[in-house]
């Protein structure tokens, strides 16, 4: 096998890493991409390509985060990762886990620990690495490794969320959601929700944010119920798809451009909370980007005309 090869075998790990640290597709694929130029660069064959190179897309990514960091403390609204709909990392044995782990929740939870604890907590606690590989990916002893995975732990630990643990079920209340969601049906809706639900919307102050901030099953039921059929008159569709490892649906205006993305949590039979992605620098990686403020004008024109 080649070098070329050997990189390109490696290349669904490597962003999936890099994903996980940074909690963005575009930056991810970046660090991959710089990965790639070092590797290529390099006169050493190492011993071990998988251990060499996720080591260094990992400092990489250590450094785009620290930047990007300084970034969001300026974000206007709440930030959420950039939505992934593949996760190129396959491992049948710990697929339910790896899904886990780039949900939207623990991405945010992600959020809080120190740029090192999270690439210790990604490289130990997600792929398994061996803290001897996590000591040389992250420049520091494998005693100050185990303290950093210690302390990454307890965080994520304490605020761990915890998904409905069959797939089908999951799937199948999701697909009932956006049924009731396209049919505008708030009892069906409600009977759906968590007395509790949220939604929470990241549009960057680049893209209207309808229902952001909208708290309880029935103003959420009745949001939603009034919402969606009014896009549905002005050629807006839903694809239900899986986001970030959890259900949720890609939006698109009538030209097929996207408009932004739904990744639902689901917890004992009920959706905890919505988490809808529009800001359009975060969704170029989905597809061609709808212009979100002409749909909105566009709806809003549609609705007075009904008046």
């Amino acid at each position: 096998m080649n070098r070329t090869e050997e990189f390109e075998e490696l290349r669904p790990l490597l962003f999936s890493i890099a994903y996980r640290i940074l909690g963005s597709v575009s930056e991810a694929e970046d660090a991959v991409q710089e990965t790639w130029l070092r590797w290529d660069a390099s006169t050493t064959r190492p011993a071990s390509a998988r251990a060499f190179l996720s080591a260094v897309v990992t400092r990489i990514s250590i450094d785009v985060l620290r930047s990007a960091r300084v970034r969001r403390e300026a974000y206007v609204g709440p930030w959420l990762p950039e939505p992934l709909l593949t996760d190129t990392y396959e491992d049948p044995v710990r697929s339910a886990e790896l899904a886990d782990s780039v949900s939207m929740a623990a991405l945010l939870l992600l959020e809080r620990l120190s740029p090192l604890e999270r690439a210790v907590f990604v490289l130990r606690e997600v792929f398994g690495f061996g803290f001897s590989e996590v000591a040389s990916a992250v420049g520091r002893s494998e005693a100050a490794c185990r303290q950093l995975a210690v302390r990454a732990r307890r965080h994520m630990e304490a605020g761990r969320p915890r998904f409905e643990a069959d797939r089908r079920e999951r799937e199948e209340l999701a697909a009932r959601f956006f049924d009731a969601v396209r049919e505008g049906d708030v009892d069906a809706l409600r009977e759906l929700l968590a007395a509790d639900v949220q939604v929470v919307g990241d549009g960057g102050g680049r893209a209207p944010q309808a229902g952001a901030g909208v708290l309880g099953a029935e103003r959420v039921a009745r949001h939603f119920a009034f919402l969606f059929p009014a896009l549905v008159r002005i050629g807006v569709t839903g694809e239900q798809r899986e986001i970030n490892g959890q259900p949720g649906a890609v939006f698109r205006d009538r030209d097929g451009k996207v408009l932004g993305t739904w990744a639902l949590d689901v917890l004992d039979g009920r959706i905890q909370t919505v988490r809808a992605v529009s800001n359009p620098e975060k969704l170029h990686h989905v597809g061609p980007v709808a212009d979100p403020w002409a749909v909105f004008h566009e709806l809003h024109r549609a609705w007075r005309g009904r008046e």
